[in-house]
């Protein structure tokens, strides 16, 4: 019989430069409406501050709201056969979903930030 051949250590095989930039890479971070909500409290209440806790709800609300308005716009661009969502839809989401007069508001900011932007 012939002696046993001596097992070599496998060799180390250098790390991919993708993993290693995967390590040096940084987490997305999470998208909120933290800034605008600051700004629009300090434009309505300049020297009223806001707790983290009271940010997240706020946060959390709009998130709420426009996951609704999206879904109905959604609804209402199916209803009538429409492959696009248009401003008319959404304006029509809003009037569905808002009641009274707070509707009435944020169908009148809305119509003056498209004709701003429009302009533009």
């Amino acid at each position: 019989m012939a002696p046993k051949a001596e097992k070599k250590p496998a060799k180390k095989v250098a790390k991919s430069t993708s993993s290693a930039a995967a390590k040096k890479r940084k987490l997305a971070k999470a998208e909120t409406y933290k800034i605008y909500i600051y700004k629009v409290l300090k434009q309505v209440h300049p020297d009223t501050g806001i707790s983290s806790k009271a940010m997240s709800i706020l946060n959390s609300f709009i998130n709420d709201i426009f996951e609704k308005i999206a879904t109905e716009t959604a609804q209402l661009a199916r209803y009538n056969k429409k492959p696009t969502v248009t401003s008319r839809e959404i304006q029509t989401s809003v009037r569905l979903i808002l009641p009274g007069e707070l509707a009435k508001h944020a169908v009148s900011e809305g119509t003056k930030a498209v004709t701003k932007f429009t302009s533009a």
